[in-house]
This record gives structure tokens, sequence and C-alpha cells, in this order.
């Protein structure tokens, strides 16, 4: 991944120092009507330029309010190489290519003399393929009135759009089934010998990327383009993303998780219906669809249900320890369908005059015959094997077949950070007991800088701490009846004005539920709306009280007293029994170590970091943390959370709470 651009014009041209542009008196503080001088601003921004001068990797926690995408921008810039900015989630990637990049760009060009040459990219679902709409055109295959307004909008959409990215279509609705048929995914492309390769948006993503030297994508794009680089064994053109020396990862916290998962696999009942729908819509459209494959296909749908019927049963995410069981009862079962996954691909080989996308329907038969057989045979010791039944569409239950790394590690290490020149890795909620020895352990990281920099808030003043030291365990029953007494009564204090974060839906349907009708503040559960909508109604809600799971946890910000209030149920203790949380305790505690001290405990501390730094998001905020789990206070290793979290000021007493909201 060597570097391949050479210092901009831009860059050479506005040679500012980082002094002259964070102090006080400098370019930032002439150029932002709400500036402050942040010494954590400026040190982050000099450790950044001192790796990329270096060559050397950076891990460095910033608190909320260290301004630190302007602290890594600015060198970065400064640097002329080309350097990548993968991020967490989209709406850090368009404050960056919408707001940050502009306002450096007017800082740094005030007459614009200047440009920076920056580019944005998202997954490839997220494009239009040019050809499946122009197919579609011809032979219209369209299931309802809804697809057939939806189609209309899309091709009119497409003669204007310059960049064929669907959240340019307002009106499309996220749940579309009609974009699925006609998005630019990998496994569909035909690459050059596409008949739309000129106008694809794909290409011209590509080509603006090779350009530029600031490319902002997402870290699913990142390592969805890191895996199938690996998979192809670096071939010159694999993959989007052009080659970089640089990459910053924001939000690094979830990378973990993130790698594991694009460097995993999974096959489905989904995937296989899906390629079998994609060869008959093709075959039909050019006149193609022989009795043989016909029959081919008819013998594949079949087989594959059969096959994923056998699986052992069960609810949600659960290991699949009896493999090789399975297949002394079930080989033939999985031999038929690993045969007809051949013969379908030997019935298209054989089709004469064949077009193009005929190629890669044999390519994605080849692929889910190899996964299939890694899933049920493989004897990987890094690697955890697992079934998942999710609902689909149309009470449809799908499963899915996964093998998961235990420890992405080694991998990361070898085919990412030994590979560039500089990795840069930052969030919030990095360290654990002010240190990094988790993250470099989970991530395969080696001689990295460090850096802790304190937070630009007043946390002592700005946010109360309350831990109520009567709670039962919330692992009893008697936990949610007195938890939602408990939280009543903190509400009544703080009108309202509050996240309540729980770490299962159960415990937070039976909470809401319990506290309806008893509360006289406006109430919104998460699933009643999209997470955007709820959000802003919640902005928009006098006095609300959101209820939640997850996916609230991290990357929302509500400023202002809106939100005053943040109520965790529980240390967020990953669930025990899931199979990817359960293979890496065994792996860490077979080779020796602590799983409970080295990942789990770690683990929940940067998880409940997140779920509380949703409260003070601006030096003007102000409120109340509260944890419902007096296991902080009463075991020996509560103590790693409380020294890993920013000095809150602290109480047991409801009374201090009342005094701190100036109620009686």
């Amino acid at each position: 991944m060597a570097s391949t651009s050479q210092p901009s014009a831009s860059a050479q041209k506005k040679d500012v120092s980082l002094y002259q542009f964070f102090s006080p008196g400098g370019v930032l503080s002439r150029n932002h009507p709400a500036y402050e001088f942040r010494r954590g601003q400026l040190q982050m921004a000099q450790a950044v330029e001192q790796a990329l001068g270096e060559k050397r990797h950076l891990i460095v926690e910033a608190g909320t309010g260290t301004g630190k995408t302007l602290a890594y921008l600015v060198p970065g810039i400064r640097s002329g190489k080309r350097v990548i900015i993968s991020t967490g989630t989209k709406n850090l990637q368009e404050q960056l290519f919408y707001k940050d990049i502009p306002f450096l760009e007017h800082a740094l060009f005030p007459d614009g003399e200047g440009k920076l040459s920056v580019c944005y990219m998202k997954g490839r679902n997220n494009y239009l393929c040019r050809k499946k709409l122009y197919d579609l055109t011809d032979t219209p295959v369209l299931s309802g009135l809804d697809e057939i307004e939806h189609y209309r909008a899309i091709a009119a959409w497409e003669k204007t759009t310059k960049n064929g990215d669907r959240a340019e279509l307002a009106s499309l609705p996220e749940a579309s089934a009609l974009w699925h048929k006609l998005d630019a995914r990998a496994d569909t492309c035909l690459g050059q010998k596409c008949s739309s390769w000129d106008r694809c948006f794909i290409t011209e993503m590509h080509r603006r990327a090779m350009e530029s030297d600031i490319i902002i994508v997402n870290h699913h794009l990142f390592f969805a383009d890191l895996a199938i680089k690996q998979q192809a064994e670096d071939a010159h053109d694999a993959g989007i993303l052009p080659d970089a020396g640089t990459v910053i990862f924001d939000e690094a916290h979830e990378l973990e998780d993130v790698a594991s998962s694009y460097f995993g696999i999974a096959v489905s009942n989904a995937r296989v219906e899906e390629l079998c729908r994609d060869v008959e819509a093709s075959l039909q459209r050019n006149h193609l669809l022989s009795a043989s494959v016909s029959g081919a296909l008819k013998s594949l749908r079949e087989r594959a249900m059969f096959f994923f019927a056998l699986l052992p049963q069960g609810e949600g995410r659960f290991a699949f320890e009896n493999r090789r069981e399975f297949l002394e009862e079930n080989g033939e079962e999985f031999l038929a369908l690993q045969h007809s996954l051949g013969r379908i691909g030997s019935e298209l080989e054989n089709l004469p005059s064949k077009p193009e996308e005929i190629f890669n329907f044999v390519r994605r038969a080849g692929e889910l015959q190899v996964q299939l057989g890694f899933l049920m045979e493989s004897d990987d010791r890094n690697t955890v094997f697992w079934i998942e039944r999710r609902r689909g569409g149309r009470d449809k239950s799908n499963v899915f077949l996964q093998a998961t790394p235990i420890d992405v590690a080694p991998i990361l290490k070898t085919c990412l950070f030994d590979r560039l020149e500089c990795a840069v890795l930052t969030s919030a909620t990095l360290a654990v007991g002010g240190g990094f020895d988790y993250m470099r352990r989970r991530l395969g990281l080696e001689q990295t800088r460090e850096l802790v920099l304190a937070s630009h808030f007043d946390y002592e003043n700005q946010a109360m701490f309350y831990v109520p030291p009567d709670l039962p365990d919330p692992r009893t029953p008697q936990f949610a009846a007195k938890a939602a007494d408990c939280i009543r009564r903190l509400l009544e204090i703080t009108r309202g004005r509050a996240f309540v974060l729980f770490t299962s839906y159960a415990q937070m349907n039976e909470i809401y539920q319990r506290l309806l009708g008893e509360l006289e503040f406006p109430m919104l559960l998460q699933g009643d709306a999209p997470k955007t909508a709820l959000l802003e109604e919640f902005r928009l809600t006098p006095n609300a009280v959101l209820f939640a799971t997850a996916s609230f946890w991290q990357g929302v910000d509500v400023q202002g007293e809106q939100l005053s209030c943040v109520i965790i149920d529980r240390l967020p203790f990953a669930v025990p029994t899931d199979p990817v949380v359960a293979a890496r305790v065994k792996s860490i505690d077979a080779e020796g170590g602590n799983a409970f001290f080295q990942y789990q405990v770690p683990a929940a501390v940067i998880s409940l970091k997140q779920g509380f730094g949703r409260l003070i998001r601006s030096l003007h905020d102000r409120g109340l943390l509260v944890l419902l789990d007096n296991r902080i206070l009463k075991k020996a290793y509560g103590r790693v959370f409380v020294e890993s979290l920013p000095a809150y000021r602290r109480t047991t007493e409801l009374s201090r709470v009342a005094q701190f909201f100036g109620a009686q």
C-alpha cells in the first residue's frame, strides 16, 4: 500500500504551521465563529504530524470536544501524501465532507486561489448500476404499483445524477425492494467487460479517488475492500480503493467487530436463492433459458431448501459445534447441494455464445461451493463456526452459516498494519484504565506511539454520575420492577429529557411497558420508527424520553437541554453465550490468559464510555448520568470502570441529584 501521490500544489502553497493554524490569533481563530483555543487539539495535530513524518503508527484517545477531525485533517493535508480517512458512521463521513473540508478550504484559501483534492466514497450498494437499469427497461419485471412508481423515479433521476448515489433520491423508501435489483453490488459487476463501463458510477468514483489526496470512506467499505484485495492476492485491479500509505481510522473502537465480519464467511439460503434469481432473469432476458438449465436451477433450489432446513434449530445466533456429527448424519444432503452448485456452473459454462454476465454466475456458484466446503469441513483453529436465523420478508426465515476469525489481530497485523507507512487510530473511547493494552492486543498493533488527551469539557461541574446503592443485581428477576420505579423518580427530577439505554430488547420492552401510563412525559420507543425519525422527534418534543438499545449508544449527537439525562440499565458486558464472544473467551483462557479481565471487562468499559458519551456534547451541556448496576461499586472489577470514566462528580444519594437539578 505504498503512497502514490506527490505533494499537491495546494499543500505546498499553503504551508501554514500547525501552531499558526490552531493557536490564538491563528488561521482557525480568524475563521471559526465559535473558536476557543483547545490545547488537546494542537497536541493531537502535532502527534499526527510526527507520526506521518516518522512513518509510525499512532493511537490517540481524544475526548468529545477536542476537535479531533481538524486535528488529523490539517496534518494530513500538510503531508502532501494520499490519506484515506475511515469513519465508523455515515454521519461522520458527511460531517467531514460537507462541513469540515469546505471550512478548511475557505480557511486555507480565503481568496479561492486553491482547492483541496477530496473524494467521498460509500459502499457499492449505495450506487445505481446503469446496466441493470437499462436491462430492466427492456424487460420490466416489476411487482406492484410501488415498484413501478419507484422505477419511474429512478429512471428519471439517472438522466441527471452525477454520482448515482441513492442518498440523492429522498423519495425512495429505505426498504425499497427495487433498489436491491438495481444497485452496483460487486457480485453482479462485470468490470471492464460491462457495456456501461465508461459511464459507470463506480468507475467514476474510482477515477475520482485515484486523483484525490484525501479519500473519505467508512470502516465497512474499507474492510470490504481489504478483504477483496486479500482474496485476489493483491491483484492490481482488485477492490475500488486506491493504494495509500496512510490511513486514519476515526471511531477506531469499532475496528475489531467490522474487521471480523469482513474476514469471515457467510453462506445463506437467501444467497443461493439470489444466485438462482439472477441467473433466471439474465437467461430469460437473453432468451437462453433451456430445459436443462431450468432443471439445474430447480434442483439447486430444492437442495438448498432441504439442506438449510436440516441445520440445527435455535433462536438468533448460536455455535455450530457438532458439524462433524451433522455431516455424518446428513452428509448426502450436503454433497447433493455441492453437486447442484457444480451442476449449475457446468450448465452455464456450456451455453453457446453467452453474454459476459454468465461467467460472473459461474464464478459465484464456484465461490458458494468453496465457502460452503470451508464452513462444513474446515478445522481452522482460529475460526468459530456458527448459525444465525433472521426473519426475512413475508414471514420467511433466512438461515446464515457463518465463520468468523476468533482473533483478527494476526490478520490485521500482516495485511494492514505491516503494510502501511502510518496508521492513526483515534476515538473518544479507546483507553481502558488510562492505557491502550487492550486495543493493541485485539488489533495486532505493535510499535505505536500513544497519546491520551484530557477532554476539553469540565466534567466535574457539567456532569453528575449517580449509582443507586440499593437496587438488586440486574441479572435477578426482581430487578425490572425496582429499576422502573427508580427510573420514574429520576425522570420526575430531570423533567424527562432523557435517553434510557438498555443492553437487551427484552429489558427495554419490559421497563417501557411498566412505565407506560406512569410517566407524564412523551415516551419514544426504538423500533416504532426509523432511527433518524426517532431522533428528530426526540429533538423536537419537549421533555421527551427515548427508550433504546445498542444502536443509540454511539454516533448519536443531541446537544443542549433537550438531553439532560442518560440512564443505562447495567454494565454492558457482551452476551457470554454469543458464539463469537464465547469462542474468544475460551481461546484466551486456553492460552493461559484471563478472558474476563483481558477481554470482557475492557470491552464493556469501552461500551459504557460510549453510552455515557451521549450526554455532554458541548461546553454548555449539563446533565445526569445514571448506572442502575451497583456492581460497579461492589465488585473488585468495578474499579476498572470507574477509573476509565471521566472525572464526573459522583454520588449514591438521590437528594444530591435533586440538588444538582435545583429540584426539591
